[in-house]
């Protein structure tokens, strides 16, 4: 290379485009970023509600992967080089701190996603990132000394290029037209459609823990999932749904958004010390209205839900209750079955699975097995986490192995954190 500097490409400007351009960024580099939008990190501004959910409390990386629908196996190896803590680690020394929430999320402590808005842009600056908005790039050609990029304005060339365009469709073509295969991407996070118009005249109503379970046409054992659900006015939503949704992605897809979801709504107790509440209930309820004795942790107005659902007379009285009667409401309340009718959309941090298939990448340096200086980082490729901060951290760890491979050119072993050079892979 002589004194000339190595000029590299990163084209997107989401959180793993962003993290690799700093991580690449040497007095002996030429960074370049390249975002198609008027602004960079926007998904990282809108995440979180506006707080930014940076990574995951959970720093052992065998446990760490099992968070991944698609990737874990891949991400195995990455995280024992970058993971949460050194993530923690990095926005510290970069003068911003993470607190922990008591379901293991991290945000800054400011609870303002601009701070790490604003921390990621004062690094690149002073790395010496050049940022480009507002510059989509139309297509990538491979030439004999590295590739030429296809802009607007024309064409520029570079040495190497980091490939970190999230769901875009061009950035798959991008991919694809470097010899790289797309796995179908399809919609993961969202929220169920349910049409029960009962139900969703609860909205707003939650229950924590719920357990729940899809399934699906041909599939032999259901996915289960247990955590918060939320009611909304479109059917059901919550960090339990979500999960759900994620595991459950491609074959929801596949069965065109149609399914049944089982709900237990009392995971904590059995199904008979549920059925010898509501007969101790029946013996101290007396004349009083079932709909005004309720027994279970349920919000009153989902009470009555379960009741009207168990074909029950919210006016009647607990003695009257028959014991079938209390069978149905044991059912609905431990293995209430719902229809879903499509999704609706997690629109804060939408996340798409399928991407670049895994085996085409290296996932030590994150450099192509097929196009010698190509990096894939961030969800263009076929990883995708569940809801909790684990989509950040893939992005993080993606893009910082790929800049540190891209600026060194050195054995990855060479420019791995020094508290993590002794760790096996």
């Amino acid at each position: 290379m002589g004194v000339d500097k190595q000029r590299v490409a990163v084209i997107g400007g989401g959180a793993a485009g962003f993290f690799g351009a700093i991580a690449a960024a040497t007095p002996q580099t030429s960074v370049t970023l390249y975002e198609a939008g008027p602004e960079c990190l926007a998904k990282v501004r809108i995440s979180g509600g506006g707080r930014c959910n940076v990574t995951h409390h959970c720093f052992d990386p065998a446990q760490l992967v099992q968070n991944y629908p698609r990737g874990g196996k891949a991400l195995r190896g990455a995280f024992s080089r970058f993971q949460p803590q050194d993530t923690i680690t990095w926005y510290q020394q970069h003068g911003v701190k993470l607190k922990t929430e008591a379901d293991g999320r991290m945000f800054p402590v400011t609870d303002d996603s601009t701070t790490i808005v604003d921390c990621l842009m004062q690094a690149a600056s002073q790395a010496g990132v050049i940022i480009k908005t507002r510059m989509p790039v139309r297509q990538v050609t491979k030439t004999p000394g590295g590739f030429s990029l296809g802009l607007t304005e024309g064409e520029v060339g570079c040495d190497r290029i980091l490939l970190a365009t999230g769901s875009s469709p061009q950035g798959y073509r991008i991919a694809q037209s470097l010899g790289h295969t797309i796995e179908p991407p399809v919609p993961s996070l969202f929220t169920f459609t349910i049409k029960d118009t009962a139900l969703r005249q609860r909205s707003g109503l939650s229950m924590n823990p719920v357990e729940v379970k899809l399934k699906l046409v041909g599939q032999k054992q259901p996915l289960i999932q247990t955590g918060p659900v939320l009611i909304t006015h479109w059917g059901l939503s919550g960090p339990a749904i979500l999960k759900l949704s994620a595991w459950g992605a491609r074959g929801l897809h596949d069965q065109g958004y149609q399914g049944t979801v089982l709900i237990n709504w009392l995971p904590q107790l059995s199904q008979d010390e549920v059925r010898a509440q509501l007969q101790q209930a029946k013996g101290e309820g007396g004349k009083r209205a079932i709909a005004n004795h309720n027994p279970t942790p349920a919000p009153k107005r989902l009470w009555t839900y379960f009741v009207e659902r168990a074909h029950i007379d919210l006016q009647a009285q607990w003695a009257t209750l028959s014991n079938k009667a209390i069978n149905t409401l044991t059912q609905e309340l431990c293995q209430g079955e719902y229809s879903i009718q499509g999704k609706g959309v997690f629109k804060d941090e939408f996340v798409t699975c399928g991407g670049v298939r895994l085996k085409e990448v290296d996932f030590k340096t994150m450099e192509s097995r097929l196009c010698p200086g190509l990096f894939c980082a961030g969800e263009i490729l076929d990883i995708d986490g569940i809801t909790g901060g684990f989509n950040f951290q893939s992005a993080w760890t993606t893009g910082w192995l790929a800049g540190q491979e891209i600026k060194s050119g050195l054995p990855k072993s060479a420019s791995v954190p020094p508290h993590y050079s002794q760790r096996s892979e």
